[in-house]
């Protein structure tokens, strides 16, 4: 029994054993998938079918849809009547031609006989009158029988002959009877046609008279305006869209400032797919809306500052830190107002530096002074060197910044640029600092002889080597540059320091040529030129950022309305800026009442920027071959386009062509003829040879060409 007993409670216990590891095993295994249900399935296949219709693939396009369905009701019998009326024009003017005997007439004027043939014309055409006649009187005797015989339900076949009448006078390309000779107004219908699309899009030479577009998002309501995306025909290019906006505008009866178009970009786009927007008004007409900024208490300098708003309305947000910025437009365009509205994101972060100088010496900047570390206000050579000491003082920080960066451990400073922690960091003594300079024209065409290492220079060159490199090395370090100007040309502005600007803002300018050296190189040809802006849209202009914005990293540009914020809205947030210094113990420099002078080692800044080294300097290209060599630009180097047509380079420079072919022919440049490849087929114009062009430029550098005009001013 006792061993009974035993091997029964070891059985037991095993048992118990078992039943344990089952357990744990049960709890640890996956759960059972459940099967999904039915309605799931068919909303799974619903959305993925390609039978389904994509308007009914989502809500918003299923409200559209339902509101379009309702609107074609509505408007169906307005739109059968005028088909019908059409039709019954179709069918007078074809009877008029065939009782007249057009086509028996035309044959004989081709044949030049008519004087032989009258007779028989005047014989055909009156027996045709005949018939017409009794066919009238048969179908009038024959609907009267009918009408006694079965009552008035006979006259429905009016309806029968109605809707002949409106097939035959329906809108299609092709149908008789459908060439006006004067035609209406061009206007969008309110659901923005697709058929509209197409043919403003033929009409801007954009597509081919036999291409179409296929239709990717139906035109949806967004904002006060359509927006609609479309795919183009094979081997046709988005960007050739977006460069032709302004045919495409007038093509579907809008002003340019109207028509949005962007080339769809990443996983869901292609470099056919283009995104339309079309607003119901203009877009820039209504007051500007006050910055956001004045609803916040800080600012944290290194979100994106609130900048603005595009065409649609949505805001547009400009990234500051690691980056630099150019301003530019002509006088009372909104350029200093921009200026500050970055500057105001920068002022509400306690933990910024500001260094602010303004050549305009006026009160724009004048509240700036109750935050700023430096702040100067004047247009005489003692600011002009004194701007200098300032930039010799942040390149020589710099250089201090990346030094003490090679000491710091990984985990604090993981990449040689500065973060968010070490700018707040009071040991490190790293904070963004800014430079905001207006006027920058005035430093630097500054003619102030200095002399750095026994070399002679003008204090602005020196102001422009300083500002190159520390857009170049700065950004790295937590340093910011804000360049504002108002002479936006390449005599202004070195190329040197207009390359290495990342961020861009152009508000209107004069010509195409002034909106490149802001925005970039050949950026009108990509269909963005300030210099078309409306001189009535005030702080209108068109940024190129550099980073991501809300209007999404892939945009190259966009055009912007800015805030509005007028002084005393800037004395508010300059006022917020020194409160939160003061509370913060970050308060410092001028705006502390200290009158530090910064500490300077002029030879060895000279010796980091490189200022001291033997420059050559190239004589300025003459009109009109500098804008030839800036129009051309990649076409000028090996691979590039062999010739360029006459009426393309007068098109594009908007110049006079006689005295644009007398001056081309003083560089040596000749015009010849060519073929090239249009839309109608192998042409043959008269042009230049891009060789021809590369060599003028060539000689006139090595000093073999002389300009006639410059020796006259000079005489």
């Amino acid at each position: 029994m006792n061993g009974e007993s035993g091997s029964l409670s070891v059985q037991a216990s095993s048992r118990e054993l078992v039943n344990a590891v089952l357990d744990g095993e049960f709890v640890n295994d996956q759960p059972p998938t459940r099967r999904k249900s039915w309605a799931r399935r068919v909303a799974d296949w619903w959305l993925r079918s390609p039978r389904v219709p994509v308007a009914l693939k989502s809500r918003p396009l299923v409200v559209q849809a339902v509101k379009d369905g309702v609107a074609a009701v509505l408007r169906s019998p307005l739109r059968f009547a005028g088909a019908a009326v059409r039709g019954l024009v179709v069918a007078v003017r074809w009877w008029r031609s065939w009782v007249r005997v057009a086509d028996y007439r035309a044959a004989v004027e081709q044949s030049e006989k008519l004087a032989d043939k009258f007779t028989d014309i005047r014989t055909l055409a009156l027996f045709r009158w005949k018939v017409t006649g009794a066919v009238i009187v048969i179908t009038a005797v024959v609907v009267a029988v009918l009408d006694l015989v079965y009552g008035h339900r006979v006259l429905w076949a009016g309806g029968v002959v109605a809707m002949s009448l409106a097939v035959l006078g329906r809108r299609k390309d092709g149908s008789p009877g459908r060439k006006p000779v004067l035609a209406g107004p061009r206007t969008l219908t309110w659901t923005m046609d697709p058929q509209v699309l197409v043919d403003a899009f033929r009409d801007a030479k954009l597509i081919g008279k036999d291409e179409t577009l296929r239709l990717v998002e139906r035109a949806t309501r967004q904002g006060d305006g359509w927006a609609v995306t479309v795919d183009l025909p094979a081997t046709r290019k988005a960007t050739d869209v977006v460069k032709n906006r302004e045919a495409l505008a007038s093509a579907l009866a809008v002003d340019e400032v109207q028509l949005i178009v962007e080339r769809v970009r990443g996983n869901g786009g292609h470099a056919g797919r283009v995104a339309l927007w079309v607003a119901d008004e203009d877009p820039y007409g209504s007051p500007p809306l006050r910055t956001p900024l004045l609803g916040v208490e800080r600012w944290d300098a290194w979100l994106p500052v609130p900048f603005g708003r595009d065409a649609r309305q949505r805001r547009v947000d400009l990234p500051l830190v690691w980056t630099s910025l150019l301003v530019g437009a002509i006088p009372r365009q909104g350029k200093t107002f921009a200026a500050r509205l970055a500057a105001a994101g920068l002022i509400l972060d306690p933990h910024t530096r500001l260094y602010v100088a303004d050549f305009k010496a006026g009160k724009d900047w004048h509240s700036a002074a109750q935050v700023a570390y430096r702040f100067m206000a004047g247009d005489e050579p003692a600011q002009v060197l004194a701007l200098v000491d300032w930039l010799v003082e942040l390149v020589a920080e710099v250089q201090g910044r990346y030094r003490r960066m090679q000491d710091l451990d990984d985990e604090v400073c993981p990449e040689s640029k500065i973060t968010p922690a070490m700018s707040r960091d009071p040991g490190l003594n790293m904070p963004v600092t800014a430079i905001f300079i207006d006027e920058v024209q005035i430093p630097l065409e500054d003619r102030t002889p200095l002399e750095v290492q026994d070399k002679k220079l003008t204090a602005g060159e020196y102001v422009g080597e300083l500002l190159t490199w520390l857009a170049r090395k700065g950004p790295a370090a937590g340093i910011v540059l804000v360049l504002a100007t108002q002479r936006p040309d390449s005599k202004t502005i070195p190329s040197n320091l207009r390359a290495v600007l990342g961020s861009r803002f152009a508000l209107r300018v004069m010509d195409w040529r002034d909106s490149n050296i802001v925005l970039g190189e050949q950026m009108n040809t990509r269909g963005y030129d300030s210099s078309r802006l409306l001189a009535t849209h005030k702080g209108v202009g068109i940024l190129r950022p550099d980073g991501e914005t809300t209007a999404g990293a892939d945009v190259l540009a966009t055009t912007v309305r800015t805030y509005y914020m007028p002084n005393e809205d800037w004395r508010t947030l300059c006022a917020r800026g020194r409160a939160l210094r003061e509370a913060e113990g970050t308060l410092s420099g001028h705006a502390a009442g200290q009158d530090n002078r910064p500490m300077l080692d002029h030879t060895a800044v000279a010796q980091v920027v490189g200022t001291v080294a033997q420059r050559t300097e190239e004589p300025e290209v003459p009109e009109p071959l500098a804008s030839v060599v800036d129009y051309l630009q990649d076409d000028l180097q090996p691979g590039g386009r062999d010739f360029v047509p006459t009426a393309e380079l007068v098109a594009a420079l908007d110049v006079e062509p006689t005295a644009f072919g007398l001056r081309m022919g003083e560089f040596g440049c000749r015009p010849t003829r060519d073929r090239i490849t249009t839309e109608d087929g192998v042409r043959q114009v008269r042009g230049y040879l891009v060789a021809d062009i590369r060599t003028a430029l060539t000689a006139f550098r090595e000093g073999a060409i002389v300009d006639a005009e410059v020796v006259e001013d000079e005489d």
